[in-house]
């Protein structure tokens, strides 16, 4: 039997939505164990002069509890 957790992540990127998750769980994974699975809870886009400057996602990263 394996127990999970879920911490709550917020990630950003100047290139896009796919590079700030890719970033987040990366992030993630070096500061947390086995890392298994992870899903988007908000997009954001920060708008300087007319266009998006900032891509901001906010993830929920679960991982599993060492015994």
């Amino acid at each position: 039997m394996s127990i999970a957790r879920i911490t709550e992540v917020i990630s950003t990127s100047n290139v896009s939505f796919d590079d700030a998750i890719k970033k987040g769980i990366e992030r993630a994974a070096r500061t947390l164990d086995n890392v298994d699975g992870a899903w988007v809870l908000d997009q954001k886009v920060k708008v300087e002069k007319g266009s998006i400057s900032e891509f901001e996602v906010t993830l929920k990263i679960r991982f599993i509890l060492n015994d």
